[in-house]
């Protein structure tokens, strides 16, 4: 078993740099090399290369004509993905010299870091971690270089196997036959691994940090054997790092469970998994947020409709859900035939195939459209259980969906309104900064590419038209059509992706939904499927976190607090309270036989916005002291100044047609 290099032609090499210029260089060059060519700087600051857009090992001999890329620390994605995949690594090596006898099996680079799964039979400590963490920095100071082999895919078997690395003999065995068997190594200790790499362990850097180990089942599956998986973080500066693990710390502080629990909003319990039981202050935060898009959708021009939770499979079938998405539906066997054929329903997973089927209840014509659709419609979907989370993620929930039939040439005016009512919500709802992504069609999917063609250039020449800036993801399209993505940032800097726009020319066509248009002929309508919000319980989880529980007055669960700060105020308080409901705010009552230091702790806690504090001298002279969340200040206001103040604060946002966005 020996390395081997790449081969290379005998003719000059043509390298097309970013800039378009073109360089010949002789066989055997490597991207160091090109890099070297160009710059000193540019040779020291080097990590890796581009060709053709994929990133290579910067030893790598060059073999043939291509563009190329040098990847430096300023290529973010590119320079952390390398970063945090030479780590697991690292980390691997100083798990196997710490704790001998312990199996590697895979570790990848993922979104904030790296993990490895482990084979021991001895579970790993907080306090292995810190000796763990310790050698990878050591190993990162011998700055080993990293170098490439070939093996023989037999003799590599049987090398793994000798040395007891089963799970890597596996992996090996289970490749495909095609594939080039390559090892990394990093001094003495090596790994399987097909790269790219660092030039050297030393180019990591010292920005990580492990974070904690968890149970995994070999490749996932819970009849395999139960590994032990080390998770880490790492970034490209120090700083980077600093800021992540603030971001983690106060990600912790605004958990939406531990804020839920707190603020009583909702309980999640092992009999209803995935479902959410919603308290009253929990349902008073989702009713308003509710009936705010609904009053949205009223000026918007949308109708509103009810649908059915249970189909017969037929339906599912004829739309391409039951085929391509059955596995996260939730199915009841209805009944048996005589003959042994089951027979099906389906408990909807979201609600397009019944708003066709409210379309198609009498004729419509072109007059008609564009008909837009909407409901608030509680879906069902088959989520692994190991996956829920919260309120963020749940089996059961409600979308705030609509459908939106009208003939192709209304699509362009269509998305240009769908995109004025999304960002004015989202500026209401306190997201600023939004990205805008543009998913197109995935391997398994309806319909044929000359209409995926057409919906995907559809999405394009709407978004070019609003002047929004958007970025592609291949394959990331639902199966009947491209959607557009609404990714909102949050006040600790985590992107959240939200609402959708979807064009779809599949489902018309497959649930016969048709108009009679001006030439008298039948045709079918465009759909558009957008939802804003998305999941109802999701956002609103999304929310509690990005507000820390500490919603505008409109939102808050409880608006205001009325306090004693002595008995014989009682009734006055009961008298201020009634007049706050009246005049249509969430009011709770406190008069309890306790200090008001300690009330205004406790609904602090509580995260109520306002506090109206009472006592003798205000049951006297009809006034309240106001207290604002995080402020000691207090306000002498005479109870109706308060009540109208507070009832001019409190009215959701109402203008549905703002367009100011942070693009």
């Amino acid at each position: 078993m020996s390395s081997a290099e790449v081969p290379v032609s005998s003719a000059q090499v043509a390298i097309t740099l970013p800039d378009g210029s073109v360089r010949t260089y002789a066989p055997g060059t490597t991207g160091a090399d090109v890099a070297a060519s160009i710059a000193k700087s540019l040779a020291k600051a080097a990590l890796a290369v581009k060709i053709d857009g994929e990133v290579r090992d910067l030893a790598l001999p060059l073999a043939r004509d291509c563009r190329l890329e040098i990847v430096t620390d300023k290529n973010a994605d590119d320079a952390l993905d390398l970063i945090r995949h030479d780590a697991a690594h690292i980390m691997a090596e100083a798990v196997q010299e710490l704790y001998p006898g312990t199996q590697v099996t895979i570790g990848p680079a993922i979104a904030t870091g790296f993990y490895y799964d482990f084979a021991r039979d001895t579970p790993f400590t907080p306090d292995d971690l810190v000796k763990i963490e310790k050698r990878m920095h050591e190993i990162v100071d011998e700055n080993r270089p990293f170098t490439r082999e070939e093996w023989d895919r037999t003799e590599a078997i049987e090398h793994f196997k000798s040395i007891g690395e089963k799970y890597k003999a596996q992996i090996i065995q289970d490749l495909p036959a095609s594939e080039t068997i390559t090892i990394y190594r990093q001094g003495k200790w090596y790994d399987l691994c097909r790269g790219p790499h660092l030039p050297s362990t030393g180019r990591v850097g010292h920005a990580f940090k492990l974070m904690k180990v968890a149970g995994a089942y070999w490749r996932g599956d819970a009849k395999n054997a139960m590994l032990q998986r080390i998770y880490g973080t790492a970034w490209r500066t120090e700083k980077e790092l600093a800021e992540h693990l603030h971001q983690i710390e106060e990600a912790e502080k605004r958990d939406h469970r531990k804020l839920g629990r707190e603020m009583d909003l909702f309980h999640v319990q092992e009999e209803a998994t995935g479902s959410v039981f919603w308290h009253p202050k929990g349902w008073a935060l989702y009713r308003s947020l509710e009936n705010y898009i609904r009053a949205k959708l009223v000026t918007a021009g949308y109708v509103e409709v009810r649908t059915p939770q249970l189909y017969d499979s037929s339906l599912f079938k004829a739309s391409g859900h039951w085929d391509l998405y059955g596995d996260n539906m939730f199915k009841v066997r209805e009944s048996v035939t005589e003959d042994g054929v089951e027979k099906f329903l389906g408990v909807k997973p979201m609600n397009c195939p019944a708003h066709v089927q409210i379309f198609r209840q009498g004729l419509k014509s072109y007059r008609d459209l564009p008909l837009r659709m909407a409901e608030f419609g509680n879906c069902h979907r088959n989520e692994p259980s190991g996956a829920l989370h919260g309120i963020l993620r749940v089996r059961n929930f409600t979308q705030d969906d609509a459908h939106i039939f009208c003939t192709e040439d209304q699509v362009g005016e269509e998305a240009k309104e769908y995109f004025a009512l999304q960002l004015g919500v989202y500026k209401d709802l306190g997201f600023e900064k939004i990205a805008v992504k543009l998913a197109l069609r995935p391997d398994e999917r309806l319909g044929d590419d000359a209409t995926w063609d057409k919906a995907e250039e559809g999405l394009r020449v709407a978004l070019r038209a609003n002047d929004l800036e958007f970025e592609e993801l291949p394959g990331e399209g639902a199966f009947y059509g491209p959607k557009v993505e609404f990714h909102l940032t949050d006040a600790i800097g985590r992107s959240w992706q939200c609402g959708t726009l979807q064009l779809d020319f599949q489902l018309p066509e497959r649930l016969d939904a048709s108009y009679i248009g001006q030439d008298g002929a039948r045709h079918r309508p465009v759909m558009l499927h957008r939802a804003i919000l998305g999941s109802l319980e999701r956002f609103i989880g999304m929310m509690i976190e990005h507000y820390a529980g500490k919603f505008p007055l409109w939102l808050a669960p409880t608006q205001v607090t009325v306090a004693t700060i002595v008995s014989d105020a009682d009734a006055y308080a009961g008298k201020v309270a009634a007049a706050l409901r009246k005049a249509g705010l969430r009011v709770e009552l406190d008069i309890r036989n306790e200090k008001i230091n300690l009330k205004v702790r406790e609904h602090s806690l509580q995260k109520v916005p306002v506090m109206l504090v009472v006592g003798a001298r205000e049951a006297e002279q009809g006034t309240v002291a106001m207290r604002r969340l995080g402020s000691n200040a207090q306000e002498i206001l005479a109870l109706d100044a308060a009540i109208a103040n507070l009832s001019a604060e409190a009215r959701p946002p109402a203008d549905a047609s703002s367009t100011d966005s942070a693009f």
